[in-house]
């Protein structure tokens, strides 16, 4: 069976960088070989960055911290889901990620790794499996297919078990007077929405996100440059291979500069990219009006065969009750890749294969054209934080509502819990879209998802 990329593991491990969503230049060097040989030869690279910068100078500063997370994941399964005929009524889900981050700076040169050992048991992971096929954009852990680096390494992954070591940063850089430039896997963010980020085109985080500690990195050469106005140019070039052919290719990687100016109080950002074979460009801006903050995003992208505009825009604002500190905000998001009558049918979606990209990819996480996003943050105890969302598709109706709890357990433990509600009607994107089974739907019921944090 195979059934277009949904949603339904948006709460699972890939939020800590582990399980992929179910949704013009080109360096040569490593081309030519295979994945096994790019992991060997990634991990010589490394040595050589680590030897070469212990030896910059004689008062070089290291630093060692990182952290171990344990993730649970409960999810319903209502008796029409498809998913029915995997695990039954329930999906449970168990991950442990733990990051070592390593640093070291002498007078201007900066290094950065982070080693990561991941292993999950995941009912959700080997549902996928069986429902997309293998190599499926739900159905596999994170790896590097696309990458440049192969810095991933499998040490086992089948069925509901997973366990892989990899790096999720490498990377030397040089910092100037007024210029910055790195090389290597790193991870940048773009753009001023908060929940829906249209300008934000590498990695960007699923609006739902619980934990949004790390953005997962690419392969890149990234320079800044400030100006003497305190404005900045930023650059960056990302490659990436074929997934199929395991080359190098142009119509793969991305190459992106994006200036970032001031107009009074006003801030603007102006952006123009060439990525994975299109042409994007992009305007942002934020602003202060009547004690509140107004940002917003418009991205017009050229595809082989359209001009499609997306955008984002909203406001947030912060205040005081009862001595209790709140922020909160309101999102309009138009995503121009969206099915343009929320019909969501497999035969439907397969008439919009540039969405189906931008999902496989992990690019877009929404399947309609019109959403609003609202969120509102309650400091409850300075230890304790309490976060309500609530997500609507505006063209069902459906919505996902979600509340978060943050809570600072210890000086170095941190619990973070959500409870995650969909709303709407079967064949809704949220109420679950339709599979290819008459009265079938792939949907989930509510999902509790918890987190427990220990950095060191």
């Amino acid at each position: 069976m195979t059934v277009m990329p949904v949603r339904t593991s948006r709460y699972s491990i890939r939020q800590s960088s582990t399980v992929m969503p179910v949704r013009s230049f080109a360096i040569r060097s490593f081309a030519i070989c295979s994945s096994h040989t790019r992991f060997q030869v990634c991990l010589a690279w490394m040595f050589c960055i680590v030897c070469m910068s212990t030896s910059l100078a004689q008062e070089d500063i290291w630093s060692v911290g990182g952290h171990a997370k344990y993730q649970f994941m409960f999810t319903s399964i209502p008796g029409n889901s498809v998913l029915r005929a995997f695990d039954g009524k329930e999906l449970i889900d168990h991950g442990l990620e733990t990051r070592l981050s390593l640093s070291a700076r002498s007078e201007r040169w900066g290094f950065n790794a982070h080693p990561q050992f991941i292993a999950v048991h995941s009912g959700s992971l080997n549902a996928f499996r069986q429902l997309e096929g293998p190599g499926a954009a739900g159905s596999s852990v994170i790896n590097d297919d696309r990458r440049w680096f192969d810095l991933t390494h499998e040490l086992h992954n089948e069925g509901k078990n997973a366990t892989l070591l990899r790096l999720d940063r490498l990377n030397i850089g040089y910092t100037g007077d007024r210029a910055v430039i790195r090389f290597g896997r790193q991870a940048i963010s773009w753009g001023n929405g908060l929940l829906f980020t249209p300008m934000d085109i590498l990695n960007p985080f699923d609006p739902s996100a619980v934990d949004k500690e790390y953005k997962s990195g690419d392969d890149m050469l990234y320079g800044q440059y400030l100006l003497a106005d305190g404005s900045d140019v930023q650059s960056v070039g990302v490659v990436r291979r074929d997934r199929a052919s395991g080359e190098v290719a142009t119509d793969q990687s991305s190459l992106a500069v994006k200036y970032h100016g001031f107009i009074n109080s006003s801030e603007y950002d102006l952006l123009a990219a060439g990525h994975y074979g299109d042409d994007l460009l992009g305007l942002g801006f934020s602003t202060d009006i009547g004690g509140a903050v107004w940002r917003g995003d418009l991205v017009w992208t050229k595809t082989d065969d359209a001009n499609t505009w997306s955008g984002v825009a909203g406001a947030s604002y912060s205040g005081v009750i009862k001595g209790k500190n709140w922020s909160g905000f309101l999102e309009y998001f138009y995503n121009g890749f969206g099915q343009p009558h929320s019909e969501y049918s497999p035969a439907e979606l397969a008439f919009n294969p540039e969405l189906l990209k931008r999902l496989a990819r992990g690019e877009l996480f929404n399947l309609g054209r019109h959403y609003l996003g609202v969120s509102v943050t309650l400091e409850l105890h300075p230890l304790l934080n309490l976060t309500p969302n609530v997500f609507v598709n505006l063209g069902d109706p459906s919505a996902l509502a979600q509340l978060v709890i943050a809570y600072n357990w210890k000086q170095d433990v941190n619990l973070l819990a959500a409870l995650n509600v969909p709303l709407g009607p079967d064949g809704s994107e949220y109420g679950g879209i339709d599979s290819l089974e008459p009265d079938v739907y792939l949907s989930t019921g509510p999902s509790f998802f918890m987190q427990l944090a220990w950095y060191f």
